[in-house]
């Protein structure tokens, strides 16, 4: 059986959000700022992927995301 791209697309979407619902359900225990930084590294690391397209692009996504949710986290205190 050969997938077709929106058949492969829409299983890829579906794996990706089963992936992240339980990822996410891992955050119950975390503080605040633990959970929003690794939140912001998460969403980083795929947008950076996605924007560069290179293993590179993520992982600076992912540590402006992380810095970006940790400092969200700050805000939320004051």
């Amino acid at each position: 059986m050969t997938l077709t791209i929106p058949s492969r697309l829409r299983t890829t979407t579906w794996v990706l959000t089963c992936a992240a619902v339980l990822g996410l359900g891992a955050c119950a225990g975390m503080s605040d700022q633990t959970r929003d930084t690794t939140i912001g590294a998460g969403v980083g690391a795929v947008a950076g992927s996605v924007i560069t397209g290179s293993t590179a692009g993520a992982a600076v996504g992912a540590v402006i995301g992380g810095v970006i949710g940790n400092e969200n986290d700050k805000d939320k205190k004051k």
